[in-house]
């Protein structure tokens, strides 16, 4: 089966060494929580980012994923949220540039505080394999399947036992 390119997303992850300059980024609170659970194959996430709310199928590890992204409104989201209990994170997303690639930063809330990640996204392959991290970046984490999303929000306890 051939997925269209929209929905690939193709993306590297990275520990933060020192945070930027974000004078010139963009914050947004976000809110997820899974419903799947973290050894099922497809990953399926509710997110609130601010006063939008999004369902998001995901498939597939390691750098290159399957992602479905669909907008549903508040009253659907409050259906569905208490399937994550117990799945859940709080973040705040900076986002901004990092020469002509976009940077999302997130600085961890809650239990997973003071983990901080950034992600950058590739329209290819050989485009992220050519990326140079920035000095504030610290250890790649792309291929560490602690540092998934899904992962943190089922066991944050398992991230202070990596360090």
């Amino acid at each position: 089966m051939i997925i269209p390119p929209e929905h690939i997303e193709i993306e590297r992850k990275f520990l933060v060494k020192t945070l930027p300059d974000l004078s010139q980024a963009h914050k947004k609170y976000i809110h997820q929580g899974y419903i799947t659970h973290t050894n099922d194959s497809v990953e399926v996430r509710l997110r609130q980012k601010e006063q939008h709310f999004f369902i998001t199928v995901k498939s597939g590890c390691g750098m290159v994923r399957n992602e479905h992204e669909i907008s549903v409104d508040q009253q659907q989201f409050e259906t569905l949220w208490p399937e994550t209990q117990f799945r859940r994170i709080e973040k705040h997303r900076w986002t901004g540039q990092l020469g002509t690639q976009t940077f999302e930063l997130d600085i961890f809330m809650g239990e997973l505080k003071p983990l901080m990640l950034v992600e950058i996204e590739f329209s290819s392959i050989e485009e992220a394999d050519n990326f140079q991290p920035a000095d504030w970046f610290g250890r790649e984490v792309t291929l560490d399947k602690l540092y998934k999303n899904k992962a943190l929000a089922v066991n944050p306890q398992a991230i202070e036992a990596n360090e």
